[in-house]
């Protein structure tokens, strides 16, 4: 290009002025393109102006080209019809140049006087020539238009209809110098540098003007991770069941609430270091700022029980209840909202969250130290067991799971409570997918619900569906640092059998 661009240069300073881009690169011995190149080039330096020129012509097609070489199927059928003197049938006509050919050569050959359809003296009808000698006008035609001369208005649109040509159209460039015209181009300067300022050349440099119109390049959308679509569409499957959101915005929670509001006894291994991460600073927030008759009915239904209970019998320590720690579970948002709906006055309710929770686990393939946790909690008065089966049934049909088992268990806060196995098409084998129960009195009247009122819930992670639902079989290329963002980018949208 820079060839091309020097000797452009020294023509124009020669010469003053090219007539025509196209006719310059030809005797220069330049594919035009790359001429229009550097015009486009140098005109944006202003060191040339650039009048553009428009042309057209006719090509000939395909079928013109087929036409040129062999001759228009009028005058190849007059050819065909000539050789026989005694005349041919239409059927052998075709059968020698084919029935396109015919078909469109036979009309204009027959219009034309060279042939014509006559009895033989067998009767049958054929066709004969009519005329000795005739000229193929359309071939002619088109070797002019191959050879680049004018041909007329109505010749072109016969030749049109016939698709044997198309209109080509083109563009050349007259040039002249510009303001800024010189031999070689000089890069405009984009920016005011120190060494300019220091020695005073950006007084004579030639800056590139700004363009405050352009709009830049386009910035490119936002990926929703798969684990936020998953937990869109359970989100909507929670709320089409008429369940309000909880706020879980508290990463940090007390003891209190996460594990002694849920008659979690104080030396569950659960409350050890090695299963929960516990803060160092604040190491502890102050459990009188907690309500105090409450507070109280805790400890004494941990100490003493109540309620049909006989309690933990262990002295409960408000040290231990104070502790700070990163939420091992939601259901600490759930202690929360049940406390607030006794409060305000009991009215039935339903309630979902999703979001992290922390568990001081040992990391391989299918744990992390960070998770997240789908809750829902359903509170009634007179709701039972079979209840919490229905409801189960309903919420994980929705998510696909219809084959479901459930088998007792043993939670701290529920009873009854029950694990919940759905069968795997894929692994062809029973696999638990959530846990599940009834919040024992223990839990519930100490917040002052009525004794007729019951809560049901249930809970399940949202990264095993969701390594389900996209292949995936390792957690940490799901969540974390080593997630691959290519993999967000082209992860599709989440559909769950609703």
């Amino acid at each position: 290009m820079a060839d091309v661009e020097k000797h452009l240069l020294q023509v124009l300073d020669r010469d003053g002025i090219i007539e025509d881009s196209e006719a310059f690169a030809s005797t220069s011995g330049y594919d035009h393109s790359a001429v229009v190149s550097s015009v486009k080039s140098l005109q944006s330096y202003e060191m040339i102006i650039a009048e553009e020129k428009s042309h057209s012509r006719f090509v000939l097609t395909a079928e013109g080209r087929d036409v040129r070489e062999q001759g228009s199927a009028e005058f190849r059928v007059h050819g065909e019809v000539k050789r026989h003197e005694g005349g041919i049938s239409m059927k052998q006509l075709q059968e020698v140049l084919g029935k396109e050919v015919v078909k469109i050569g036979f009309p204009p050959a027959k219009k034309l006087g060279w042939v014509t359809m006559e009895k033989s003296s067998s009767g049958e009808q054929v066709l004969m020539c009519k005329a000795a000698e005739v000229q193929d006008i359309t071939q002619q035609i088109l070797e002019d238009i191959h050879n680049g001369q004018e041909v007329s208005k109505a010749d072109a649109d016969a030749l049109k209809k016939r698709q044997q040509i198309t209109p080509e159209s083109w563009r050349t460039y007259k040039l002249s110098k510009g303001p800024k015209f010189a031999l070689e181009k000089k890069k405009p300067a984009t920016d005011l540098t120190h060494d300019m300022l220091k020695d005073g050349s950006w007084k004579t440099a030639d800056f590139k003007a700004y363009n405050f119109n352009a709009l830049g390049l386009p910035t490119s959308g936002g990926h929703l991770h798969p684990l936020l679509k998953v937990r869109a569409q359970i989100r909507k499957i929670f709320t089409n069941m008429g369940f309000e959101e909880m706020p879980t915005n508290n990463y940090v929670e007390s003891s209190f609430w996460n594990f002694d509001a849920l008659f979690q006894p104080q030396q569950h291994p659960a409350r050890d270091a090695h299963d929960t991460f516990f803060l160092t600073k604040p190491a502890s927030s102050r459990l009188d700022r907690q309500p105090q008759d409450y507070v109280q009915r805790v400890r004494s239904t941990h100490e003493r029980g109540g309620f049909g209970s006989t309690g933990y019998g262990s002295h409960w320590k408000v040290s231990e209840a104070e502790k700070n720690l990163l939420r091992t579970h939601t259901t600490a948002v759930s202690s929360r909202m049940l406390y607030r709906l006794a409060k305000r006055g009991f009215k039935p309710a339903k309630y979902f969250s999703i979001d992290r929770v922390f568990r001081n686990e040992a990391i391989d393939r299918t744990h992390l130290a960070e998770f997240h946790q789908i809750e829902g909690v359903v509170c009634d008065r007179g709701l039972t067991l079979g209840d919490l089966i229905g409801i189960l049934q309903l919420f994980f049909s929705r998510l696909g799971l219809k084959k479901l088992r459930f088998k007792p268990a043993f939670n701290p806060y529920t009873e009854p409570s029950m694990e919940i196995f759905s069968y795997s098409e894929q692994l062809k084998k029973w696999v638990e997918v959530g846990n599940s129960g009834m919040f024992r009195p223990e839990m519930l009247r100490p917040m002052g619900l009525p004794e007729d009122v019951n809560v049901i819930a249930w809970g399940l992670g949202l990264e095993r569906p969701t390594m389900i639902l996209y292949g995936i079989d390792n957690i940490r290329d799901l969540f974390g640092h080593k997630v691959s963002l290519s993999v967000v980018k082209k992860n599709p949208i989440c559909r769950l059998n609703m």
